[in-house]
């Protein structure tokens, strides 16, 4: 079964999105802030990351950045309410595969697993 971690420090959002994510036949693990979710990203090694960019302790920027850094080809989708381009823009640079609008439908977030997962494989 595929491992897909959650990294957001909504306690509502973990437990919603996680439906979705073991609704959809993944194995959910969670984080609630980016300090957590790069411990259990290295040793959990998940099959994708699903990560929130405005949080404390460690925000998504510094997630995806340090994440990146470890040479790990985890795909990694992060979830913003930012409406910003350039937002969307500085995450992507940093690594991130999507930048999905917070918060995603079931379809589109179950969508961007998928197709990131797929493209993992190539």
């Amino acid at each position: 079964m595929q491992k897909i971690l959650i990294i957001d420090d909504s306690k509502f959002a973990r437990i919603k999105l996680g439906s979705y994510i073991k609704k959809a036949g993944f194995e959910l693990i969670e984080a609630e802030n980016g300090k957590i979710g790069l411990e259990k990203a290295l040793s959990e090694k998940p099959d994708c990351i699903i990560c929130d960019i405005l949080m404390p302790v460690m925000d998504g920027f510094e997630f995806v950045e340090k994440f990146t850094a470890t040479g790990s080809e985890i795909p990694i989708i992060n979830m913003t309410a930012d409406i910003q381009n350039s937002t969307k823009e500085k995450i992507l640079k940093l690594g991130s595969s999507l930048v999905l609008s917070k918060p995603p439908k079931e379809e589109i977030l179950i969508s961007s697993i998928k197709t990131a997962l797929k493209n993992k494989d190539l």
